[in-house]
């Protein structure tokens, strides 16, 4: 395929529209690649999407239940939230991993980094894989006072993606990768 061929969007203007501590909604006067003028709404994130696999010794992972209020669903995921654009995605799934379900580990692996709904924001996610844990207090904020943990073999987790019963985008890219590179 030639790339020299394709023509870009082109910003003529940009707005803010909307603000708040996790994103910022803009709109932009455009003229798209076919040359036509048009708008182009885009949200903004102030944090990387960060989801963990944790997965211990017996392949087992825990779950975290959430009622989510965007949806009006409840919903089993891997352990997530956001972090800083300023902070190392590392240190960020870290303090999520301890906030959300009490766990510590000992060692990290990056298992995938993904746009997530690229066609109207920047979100960018990024999944680790979390091995050699330790079991400790979960440090829950305000928000997050309904979450319960689900420890699971790692195949159940495998089958409710398989099944719809895991919709979570982070939740089933994660377990998907984790599945291809660990053979399950």
């Amino acid at each position: 395929m030639d790339k020299s061929k394709n023509k870009r969007w082109q910003a003529l203007e940009r707005r803010e529209v909307y603000e708040n501590p996790w994103i910022k909604l803009e709109e932009h006067q455009v003229v798209n690649p076919a040359g036509s003028r048009g708008i182009y709404g885009k949200v903004h994130f102030k944090n990387k999407a960060i989801g963990i696999v944790p997965l211990d010794e017996n392949n087992h992972t825990w779950m975290v239940g959430q009622h989510r209020y965007t949806l009006g669903v409840w919903s089993w995921e891997i352990p997530e939230g956001g972090g800083p654009l300023s902070t190392g995605p590392l240190e960020s799934a870290k303090r999520e991993l301890k906030e959300e379900t009490g766990l510590t580990a000992k060692a990290w692996t990056e298992i995938a980094r993904v746009h997530l709904s690229n066609s109207v924001t920047d979100e960018e996610g990024i999944v680790f894989l979390a091995e050699g844990i330790e079991i400790g207090e979960p440090q829950l904020e305000d928000t997050e006072a309904d979450l319960q943990l689900w420890k699971i073999p790692f195949e159940e987790a495998l089958k409710m993606v398989c099944n719809g019963s895991i919709t979570d985008s982070l939740s089933v890219i994660g377990i998907l990768k984790l599945a291809r590179l660990k053979g399950f």
